[in-house]
């Protein structure tokens, strides 16, 4: 009879304490720890409270922070390919971990999408050793615990943080995290407390984030977008480089925004994003912030080595204020001189305009299938804007909104999502985005 245990709280160890030759080695019995696991097998099965134990095995085991292993070719370094972090479900895994790694190898791409394993999904902060034994101590437990809807972690929480963090949660806001980063995933209203509840039928959050959808599609909604990443592509060669690695046109007059993927050589979509042109030689690439890290080393892998061109990631340089819904051209208007009228300011277009007392750069598009702009505002003026547009608003019905809400919305467009719905395998055809290629 064998008996092993995921315990609710583990006992990490760095890698620096383990010695390069522990492939099989083991570390001292710990009766403390393993007791309450043993209690509960006795409970299951009463005779083994007379048996004899025969061997105590304590090893270590390699837990990544969300439960899934690692593959693929390093974002920082070419050729240099990982197979790792396996969970305790390395065995049963091998097999087909090892054939998909060496196709990947031999034909440069993986197989199949392997998004939820690949390398590129981690940031760099996710090596600091702090976060790694705090979360680690939770994710062994919850590998064979209850995988709730929409589950959060609890540990190693408030690693990432908007400017808007603090106004958010005055607000109501319940947060979830994504890549470090806590987003408002929906907000609370004055009866109920700002946590999820958990259940596989209707979360005690759907009523909250119906009412946030609802004010999208008839008034107007605000979300926190600020996790987006986002990167100014800039020099003599950026447009050609642009044009190399987008699907789309991206040769169009400065101000003009376009909707486009990347693809790789099988047609299949590497990234859906937004392409922006600020000036001749400037672009801002705006990306879903669980793929900064993918996007990035696709970008940096597809620009030729003589191509006079520099990528920044000013990701945290902006916070993005989204204001989604048929009363936000009306809402804006009161708080710039800028003409927001449709002849003036098209869908996909951007302009600088004044916001308060800052400059911002604001995007006529939208993800929700409203009349909206998003609006790109420098981070030190962030609060400030904010707030103001929360004075303004009341009077146009304005009301907070979370990702939950925005799900909801983008799925009832059916606008497509990076990850989910579309992948490295679906070609923009296939995905019916045959509208977003230039052929």
């Amino acid at each position: 009879m064998l008996v092993g245990c995921f315990e609710p709280k583990s006992k990490p160890r760095s890698l620096e304490t383990i010695p390069e030759d522990f492939s099989f080695g083991q570390f001292p019995e710990d009766w403390d720890h393993f007791e309450p696991a043993m209690l509960n097998a006795i409970h299951r099965i009463p005779k083994l409270e007379d048996a004899g134990i025969h061997t105590f095995f304590n090893g270590p085991e390699s837990f990544t922070p969300d439960d899934r292993y690692i593959l693929g070719e390093a974002p920082e370094l070419k050729n240099f390919y990982v197979a790792a972090g396996f969970n305790s479900i390395g065995i049963q895994s091998s097999g087909g971990a090892g054939k998909v790694l060496s196709e990947w190898i031999v034909n440069g791409h993986p197989p199949m999408d392997l998004w939820d394993v690949d390398i590129r999904r981690f940031h760099p902060f996710q090596v600091n050793a702090r976060y790694l034994k705090e979360r680690t101590e939770e994710s062994l437990g919850l590998l064979y615990a209850m995988h709730w809807p929409f589950r959060q972690p609890e540990t190693s929480r408030g690693v990432r943080k908007s400017v808007l963090h603090d106004r958010l949660e005055k607000s109501g806001a319940c947060f979830g995290e994504m890549c470090g980063w806590e987003r408002a995933n929906w907000f609370a209203t004055e009866s109920m407390e700002a946590r999820y509840e958990y259940s596989y039928s209707r979360q005690n959050w759907f009523e909250a984030s119906a009412s946030e959808h609802r004010a999208a599609r008839e008034k107007v909604a605000l979300f926190d977008m600020s996790s987006f990443a986002k990167f100014i592509v800039q020099g003599y060669d950026a447009e050609k480089v642009m044009n190399r690695i987008c699907a789309n046109d991206i040769s169009v007059p400065p101000g003009k925004a376009v909707y486009t993927s990347w693809l790789n050589e099988r047609g299949g979509i590497e990234s859906d994003l937004t392409v922006t042109r600020l000036r001749e030689d400037v672009f801002l690439v705006v990306t879903a912030g669980a793929s900064q890290i993918r996007d990035m080393a696709w970008l940096h892998k597809n620009i030729p080595d003589e191509a006079h061109v520099s990528i920044t990631d000013v990701t945290s340089g902006y916070a993005v204020l989204s204001i989604m819904g048929p009363e936000s051209r009306n809402l804006l208007a009161k708080l710039t001189p800028a003409d927001l009228s449709n002849d003036v300011f098209p869908f996909g277009s951007a302009q600088e305009i004044e916001i308060g007392y800052g400059n911002v750069i604001a995007l006529r598009m939208t993800y929700v299938g409203e009349l909206g702009w998003e609006i790109y505002v420098p981070t030190e003026f962030a609060q400030d804007i904010y707030d103001k547009i929360l004075v303004v608003g009341k009077d146009q019905g304005l009301q907070l909104a979370g990702m939950h809400a925005l799900n909801s919305l983008r799925l009832e467009k059916a606008f497509r999502h990076w990850g989910h719905d579309i992948a490295d395998e679906d070609t923009p055809l296939e995905a019916g985005l045959g509208f977003a290629v230039k052929f």
